[in-house]
Formats: C-alpha cells, sequence, structure tokens
C-alpha cells in the first residue's frame, strides 16, 4: 500500500530535498508541496494525505497550529509529523498534546525521515532520540524514590516481556509482531503495566526499567496474556 504525504516548510531547498528522499521509496508518494500553515491545512483537507509533514516556524499559520486544524477536521485520518530545527519543551509538549505521531529534528537522517513516515502511518509515535534522551533524564529526576524492583513481581510474565521490550524502544506495532498478538492486546498490556506500577505514561515506564535495572535483564519467557 502507498503512503501518502504532504510536506510543508516554508524554505524552498529543505522542502526539495525532503520530497526527493520520500520519493525514492516505492511505498511513498509525496501528493503535495506547500509553503504555509494556510496551505497545508488546505491541501491536508482537499486530499486527505495519510502523513502530514510540517515545520513549526511558517508564515501565515505555524506547523502547530495547521496540525491542530487538520487534527481537529471531522473525520481526519492523517497523522501528523512536526520539523523543527528548536526542540524547546514548549514546542514537544504542544505537538504532542494536538495529536502529532512524530516530533523530530531536522538534522535527523534521510533514513531515519522515511521510517519516521511509515511509523506515523501505521499510527505509532516517533519522537527524535536526542529529545527522548533529554527528557528520560528528566523523568528519571522525577523517581527520586522509586518503587523496588520487586513491584515488578506485581507484573504478568507477558507483562515483564511488553516492560522490557518499551524499554528498548520498541513501537507497539513492533512489540505485537515480536509477540505475536495484536497491537490491541499489546496496548491493554501497557495500561496494566503503567497502572499496576503507578507510572504516568509510557515514557515514565522506560525510564522506571532502567532505574531499577529491570532493562537490564534477559528478556523472559512469555506467559499468560
Amino acid at each position: 500500500m502507498t503512503i501518502t504525504v504532504l510536506v510543508a516548510d516554508d524554505h524552498a531547498v529543505f522542502l526539495s530535498g525532503l520530497r526527493a528522499i520520500l520519493d525514492t521509496e516505492d511505498d511513498i508518494e509525496v501528493v503535495a508541496e506547500v509553503a504555509d500553515g494556510d496551505q497545508a491545512v488546505d491541501a491536508a483537507l482537499r486530499l486527505r494525505p495519510d502523513v502530514a509533514v510540517l515545520d513549526i516556524r511558517m508564515p501565515r499559520r505555524d506547523g502547530l497550529g495547521a496540525a491542530s486544524a487538520i487534527l481537529a477536521a471531522p473525520g481526519n485520518r492523517t497523522r501528523i509529523i512536526v520539523l523543527t530545527t528548536h526542540d524547546t519543551d514548549e514546542y514537544v509538549h504542544r505537538a504532542m498534546s494536538a495529536g502529532a505521531r512524530g516530533f523530530l529534528l531536522k538534522s535527523m537522517p534521510p533514513e531515519e525521515m522515511i521510517a519516521a513516515v511509515r511509523i506515523a502511518a501505521r499510527d505509532d509515535v516517533l519522537i527524535d532520540p536526542s529529545i527522548v534522551r533529554r527528557h528520560l533524564a528528566r523523568f528519571a529526576d522525577t523517581l527520586s524514590a522509586p518503587a523496588p524492583p520487586s513491584d515488578v513481581d506485581r507484573l504478568t510474565a507477558r507483562e515483564r516481556e511488553v516492560l522490557l521490550l518499551l524499554s528498548r524502544a520498541h513501537t507497539n506495532s513492533e512489540i505485537a509482531g515480536l509477540l505475536h498478538v495484536g497491537e490491541e492486546t499489546v496496548k491493554s498490556h501497557v495500561s496494566s503495566i503503567l497502572r499496576k506500577l503507578g507510572l504516568r505514561d509510557r515514557t515514565h515506564a522506560v525510564a522506571y526499567a532502567h532505574l531499577t535495572g529491570f532493562a537490564g535483564q534477559a528478556r523472559p519467557s512469555p506467559g499468560s496474556n
């Protein structure tokens, strides 16, 4: 199946280069390239691409405003990737709060940009690794009194396996493939892990796994679902 993509950036050279990168792939088709946020919204609502790659800093309407408008449209199925040269906490928070499926720095290598489009198309989330590392350090600071490793005993064998795979940066769809289960089953396991360990979100779960040493364990044998 071909992934249709809209790209939006007010820098013509970058926009042309991004299109050239994506057009090298047989399963990706760039259906529109625009230079400002208003054009991005208009093109997204008209063409309904699978993925829209939006620069944050654009004239008329910035990428975050365009993302919010696209995602709020009735019947929208377009996944949003936000691009920036500035990885401020405000930008990350606003992008994720709006429902973006990716937050990437423009310095990301071409092959990773291609992978990001495929990840967004299947409704998984990708945040630039450098941003994740910074936020993991911050989450680690908030876990000043982490639950003891024995709390992992509250998890089923399958939940422990899911937590370990989360700690190794696998997406839900990748975990589903490795465990030969559906993505909804994986999502259910993740929700159960967060509830049992009293964690806020999957990033917090990754921090917990590393701080307690759980992430360094060998992959456990799967138990009950």
